[in-house]
């Protein structure tokens, strides 16, 4: 549903985003991640027409987002949850919304109860809000027309641990259902609960994509051995099969193969074994903070 083929965007010298490629297919969340700078948010004002691209296509529903026809019955956008008149109520926002898409006032206020917003909340001007209650009406801004794909940019900032629970249940529904999302955030515990897949750019350009279990199940396999005094005979068995283990810690041998590879050779060398799993990479912020260490403030520092 989303199509971005070798997206370029740059400013003078500075290439904010470059050669970007990735896709949003439907019933899929894509977490989009990265550190502060690394052109996450310039490539989706790019694929939302919001910034001209220097190079490259970015398409929603087989489109570019300024040629679909009422693209708010469509496409569901929030990439800044402040931006929204401050004088206006937030039934005034909705109801501009609503009607400027065709919906009715109904959709609005069925929009509204969805996002948690009461009625006196949606009586007071956008001015006094909270940050939180701006995420709510942003959300509930981008639900108006019922859109197939949604694409938000830190959409859980400022929303306390209930609201937070409330994103993620939403979010994983609408995909559930068929749609599309594109989601922006630095909250990476989040992301690992709700993302189907991850794309991760650094310094304007993709540094890792693909399926979370994928990019988080990590490389080879854990073994460990009923009886330490066999181990050296497995080590032995492992690298005579060309696959050396290396010390996993805990007791434990980390092998480049499969855990079937693995268990046939243990068992050829008459070796018991206690544990036989697929290594593990780790949390999604170890993964982040190893693949963005060359890009990130904290990275160039160190």
């Amino acid at each position: 549903m989303i199509d971005v083929q070798h997206l370029s965007k740059h400013y003078g010298a500075v290439r904010a985003v470059d050669d970007v490629t990735f896709t949003v297919p439907p019933g899929r969340v894509v977490g989009f991640l990265g550190p502060n700078g690394a052109g996450k948010s310039t490539a989706m004002r790019c694929l939302v027409g919001l910034s001209p691209a220097t190079g490259g296509t970015a398409t929603v529903l087989g489109r570019r987002y300024a040629d679909l026809p009422n693209p708010g019955l469509q496409v569901g956008v929030l990439l800044d949850a402040s931006a929204q008149h401050a004088g206006r109520t937030g039934t005034e926002v909705l109801a501009l919304g609503a009607a400027m898409l065709g919906v009715g006032a109904a959709r609005a206020r069925q929009m509204q109860r969805l996002v948690g917003l009461t009625d006196a909340e949606a009586k007071r001007r956008v001015g006094a809000y909270s940050l939180g209650m701006r995420q709510r009406l942003g959300i509930a801004h981008a639900l108006l027309g019922d859109p197939k794909v949604l694409i938000l940019d830190e959409p859980v900032n400022g929303l306390d641990p209930g609201g937070i629970r409330w994103m993620r249940d939403l979010l994983r529904q609408f995909a559930d259902q068929g749609g599309a999302v594109l989601l922006s955030s630095h909250l990476l515990s989040e992301i690992e609960q709700v993302a189907d897949d991850l794309l991760v750019i650094g310094n304007g350009r993709i540094v890792a994509q693909g399926a979370k279990h994928e990019l988080l199940g990590g490389r080879g396999t854990a073994v460990r051995v009923a009886d330490p005094a066999d181990r050296p005979r497995l080590e032995q068995a492992l690298a005579s099969a060309g696959s050396p283990p290396r010390d996993g810690g805990d007791g434990a041998l980390v092998v480049d193969a499969d855990p079937a590879t693995v268990g046939r050779l243990a068992l050829q060398a008459g070796v018991a074994l206690a544990e036989l799993r697929s290594a593990q990479a780790g949390t999604l912020e170890d993964v982040f903070l190893q693949l963005t260490a060359d890009t990130s403030r904290e990275g160039r520092a160190a």
